[in-house]
């Protein structure tokens, strides 16, 4: 009998108050929510509804107020800030909304950083970096620029930087958000490709039409998560 995969990101109970001048916000609230390896979720919801605080916790970025989340079965939120920042370097990776590339690094430059942060040796680099730029279909652009791409590429350099050091997972924070319709479609279809490809994928968007890449749905509300939906994708 083939045994179920066990959850690779699982939050139980997970709860994220913010205090700023003695006033509570309550971010998140009582947050069950598990993600299987291989699959392609999408967080969805109104503006202030939580998308972004969850991401940030599922990335590492924060940690929870209450409540526990596991990695790949390991209580990360007790873990240290350091201890954080190496699961986060190795096994997660980031799409942004604004791309936030570094415009006097090229496009091999920027995709390349990662593994320079991990002392990942030259050779071994230089190759890493010229496959994903071709899977991304950017191979002609190694010597570029961000500013003299357009921002559909900018974003694909986003996603190569992001998949260059193989995660565990994709976050990809409102990923078309800067982009014309046609662009967000390449990306999307990009994001889909990456997920066929084995790729666990984890969106955040307030836009509709978005979700339906994803084959599971999580949508919140002030803080909490009140539906859950299976699409066509699934």
């Amino acid at each position: 009998m083939s045994r179920e995969p066990s959850p690779l990101l699982t939050l139980d109970a997970v709860g994220k108050v913010y205090v700023n001048d003695e006033i509570e916000t309550h971010a998140l609230r009582d947050v069950y929510l598990s993600i299987d390896p291989g699959e392609f979720v999408a967080i969805a919801g109104p503006s202030g509804s939580g998308k972004t605080t969850l991401l940030s916790l599922l990335g590492l970025l924060d940690v929870p107020s209450a409540g526990t989340y596991r990695f790949g079965g390991e209580d990360v939120a007790r873990l240290s800030a350091t201890a954080r920042a190496r699961v986060r370097n190795l096994d997660v990776g980031f799409v942004f909304q604004s791309f936030n590339l570094i415009a006097d690094l090229t496009v091999f430059e920027n995709v390349e950083l990662p593994l320079v942060y991990r002392g990942v040796d030259p050779r071994t680099r230089r190759a890493r970096v010229r496959e994903v730029l071709e899977r991304v279909d950017l191979g002609n652009r190694t010597d570029h620029l961000p500013t003299q791409l357009s921002g559909g590429q900018q974003q694909r350099v986003a996603v190569a930087r992001a998949i260059v050091g193989a995660p565990r997972v994709l976050l990809a924070d409102e990923p078309t958000g800067n982009l014309d319709s046609a662009n967000s479609t390449a990306v999307m279809e990009l994001l889909r490709e990456l997920h066929r490809g084995g790729s666990t994928v984890c969106i955040v968007t307030h836009e509709r039409q978005l979700t339906r890449w994803a084959g599971r749905i999580i949508r919140l509300l002030d803080g909490r998560i009140v539906a859950e939906d299976a699409t066509e994708a699934a």
